[in-house]
């Protein structure tokens, strides 16, 4: 086949429709799928990461290429490139190695706040603390327009969301069955919110349901900071080499006035005497921190 002489068209050959079909490789993997006719390079990362998500380490970066049939291999994308024909193309990690930098902003994070549900109260350790800390996280979110979303874990038998959490504005509220809060509703609520890059976590248990949400976001490519003071297991132990194991995975484990403090940013931010008198209000000295 000839290759397009439209610009963006490299290697392509023509179809119709409004979708695209698109073979798409990572390592020794291909799979045809297809896109919208017009998607750009955001559109295929996107697709490279339902696709091959829990295989792609996000810690590396990548170089998209283009199947080229006038050069008989791949290139490096053209820039500004849009699909317009049937093409192929591939995910090629690079040797360098990503530092997960941990920049927040309110435009571009999402709070999550997974199960603080009234039957766990006598079970967790620390349930009391980290109820105080998740608090103030879900009023310092409605004070900076940040989302959230909560879920409860089979709230039929385990109780909904405690009564001292406030849940007013959260954007979504869902009862689940699975451990991980990466549920369909929550992707498809997550693809409303434009630019999301970071997820704050927070909730229980540490080792269950935090644990596996953190690994299904970091495999969608989300940058994932976990709450210490504000998330908690029935054993200190498994709280304990979760968080560890996190870490070394590359999730940002942190606490929340670092959290607050890091989403206002300046003195001067218009939010800035209203966080902090929320972190003056509450910061209860748990223990939580020197097991972490």
């Amino acid at each position: 086949a000839e290759a397009a002489a439209a610009p963006g068209g490299v290697g392509c050959s023509p179809a119709g429709g409004g979708s695209v079909p698109v073979l798409f490789c990572f390592s020794v993997f291909a799979r045809p799928s297809s896109v919208p006719h017009g998607a750009g390079y955001e559109l295929l990362i996107q697709k490279f990461l339902s696709l091959y998500g829990d295989q792609i380490d996000m810690h590396r970066k990548f170089v998209v290429q283009l199947f080229a049939e006038e050069w008989s291999q791949y290139i490096d994308l053209p820039k500004g490139f849009l699909v317009s024909e049937r093409c192929k193309v591939r995910l090629v990690p690079l040797q360098i190695q990503m530092t997960t930098l941990g920049n927040l902003t309110p435009s571009s994070t999402v709070f999550f706040c997974c199960d603080m549900q009234e039957r766990f109260r006598p079970a967790i350790k620390y349930f009391g603390d980290i109820i105080s800390v998740g608090q103030r996280l879900l009023q310092g979110a409605r004070l900076l327009g940040i989302p959230v979303i909560v879920t409860e874990q089979y709230p039929k038998g385990l109780g909904s969301t405690v009564q001292e959490i406030d849940l007013t504005g959260a954007k979504l509220v869902l009862p689940k069955t699975k451990f991980s809060m990466v549920l369909p509703e929550v992707e498809a609520a997550l693809a409303e919110i434009p630019g999301v890059r970071s997820v704050v976590l927070f909730g229980v248990e540490t080792h269950v349901c935090i644990q596996q949400t953190a690994l299904e976001l970091i495999g969608r490519g989300l940058e994932v900071h976990i709450v210490a003071d504000a998330t908690s297991s029935r054993s200190m132990m498994d709280r304990m080499f979760a968080l560890e194991r996190l870490a070394r995975t590359g999730i940002i484990v942190t606490t929340s006035e670092a959290i607050l403090l890091q989403l206002v940013a300046d003195k001067e931010h218009p939010k800035f005497k209203e966080i902090q008198n929320l972190i003056k209000a509450s910061a209860p000295e748990s223990g939580l921190l020197s097991k972490v």
